[in-house]
């Protein structure tokens, strides 16, 4: 799965669907994709991110309910 970075849209791969649907982790680890070759893994706020659309992360990805 890819996202993008909402302050410069650029492109994520999702490394853990499970952190990322996670609303009790803030975080999940993802990858800048390189043409020819492959990125470390890097932590990113799931609040920085957005669908590929524009489009927002649901809420209930990213606040728990208490």
């Amino acid at each position: 799965m890819y996202l993008i970075t909402k302050e410069n849209g650029d492109l994520v791969e999702v490394l853990d669907i499970s952190a990322l649907v996670d609303p009790c982790r803030d975080e999940m680890p993802g990858r800048y994709p390189l043409y020819g070759g492959r990125q470390s893994a890097v932590v990113l706020k799931k609040t920085t991110l957005s669908f590929l659309s524009g489009g927002p992360l649901p809420e209930c990805w990213l606040k728990p309910v208490i």
